[in-house]
């Protein structure tokens, strides 16, 4: 049997790819590159509908490892039933901490000192002076702390934030300081001045920032979602925002992308970008580092990187 790789980035643009396998490009084409039950490494396209995505997976019978280029797998989880037992899905970890982290600090200071008014005064030909909020000497609350969660407080310190707290599904110790399990969250929400959420989409976090949780920021603070949008209740969001309570920087929304018409357009207090934390120019060469280090493992039966799940295996 071949041993086919399937690439959505074309091999000859790849430097370093280990010689042995068959090295297949499909980024999400209509016709499939060769038969999927020869694919033994397939690498998910990037940015693409989940649909398109799992589609050549039920076809997959002999594949051994599915890599995802995003940090998020929930676009491939509704195919995995379909897979057999062994195979190991892998996400991109080092690969997006970069970009999100920049992105996140960029919503967070054009959200608060206004930067959305100004160029909306600037078409206007108006000069728009003012006090605006700063970032130096806010709480900020980091929802999520993985790899990403990590990077945004690597770029939070010289802004002289007061504090960082930290969230996620465990509690732990990082060199940084503690991090919280989400059951702190009742306690720690109406401290933080921003509240960014960096958190995978999972079943525990989907409309994790609904009625209750938003209900629980202070007045006046700021939500940062550069997760998915569903963890964020939309209608919840809705209602917090045309009370002019609270605010929001959105890179991902639920619907998304989000409909002309959609009244999260017009919030008040919302700035939206279209789901831009990861595709930058500093995505392509972290995705091709991986992945040839990722094939080098896997041709020479070396231990893969960000192994996120073995399908057939127990969770409990």
């Amino acid at each position: 049997m071949t041993a086919d790789v399937w690439l959505p980035i074309p091999p000859d643009e790849i430097d370093g790819l280990p010689e042995g396998p068959e090295y297949r490009f499909w980024n999400g084409g209509e016709t499939f590159p060769a038969d999927p039950a020869d694919c033994a490494f397939y690498v998910v396209p990037y940015m693409k509908p989940s649909p398109l995505c799992v589609r050549p997976l039920p076809r997959m019978s002999h594949v051994e490892v599915v890599q995802t280029l995003s940090a998020g797998i929930d676009h491939v989880e509704p195919g995995l039933g379909h897979l057999p037992p062994g195979v190991r899905l892998c996400n991109a970890r080092g690969v997006h901490e970069a970009s999100t982290g920049e992105l996140t600090l960029a919503l967070i200071l054009a959200s608060l000192r206004g930067v959305p008014d100004f160029v909306r005064a600037q078409d206007r030909g108006e000069w728009l002076g003012g006090f605006r909020p700063a970032l130096a000497d806010k709480n900020v609350l980091i929802v999520g702390y993985g790899a990403i969660g990590a990077a945004i407080e690597d770029r939070l310190v010289p802004f002289e934030v007061a504090r960082v707290a930290r969230v996620a599904r465990s509690e732990r110790t990082t060199a940084r300081g503690p991090v919280r399990p989400l059951t702190e969250l009742p306690v720690l929400l109406p401290e933080a001045d921003v509240v960014i959420l960096s958190t995978p989409l999972t079943e525990t976090t989907r409309g994790l920032a609904g009625a209750d949780f938003l209900s629980r920021m202070k007045d006046g603070a700021l939500l940062v979602n550069v997760a998915r949008g569903q963890v964020v209740d939309t209608k919840a969001l809705l209602a917090e925002l045309e009370t002019g309570r609270i605010t929001a920087a959105l890179d991902v929304t639920d619907p998304e992308p989000l409909p002309r018409e959609h009244p999260l357009w017009r919030a008040p207090g919302v700035l939206i970008s279209p789901h831009v934390g990861g595709p930058t120019s500093a995505f392509l060469p972290r995705a091709k580092r991986l992945l040839v280090d990722q094939l080098n493992r896997y041709v020479n039966r070396e231990p893969l990187r960000n192994v996120i799940l073995t399908t057939g295996a127990s969770t409990g």
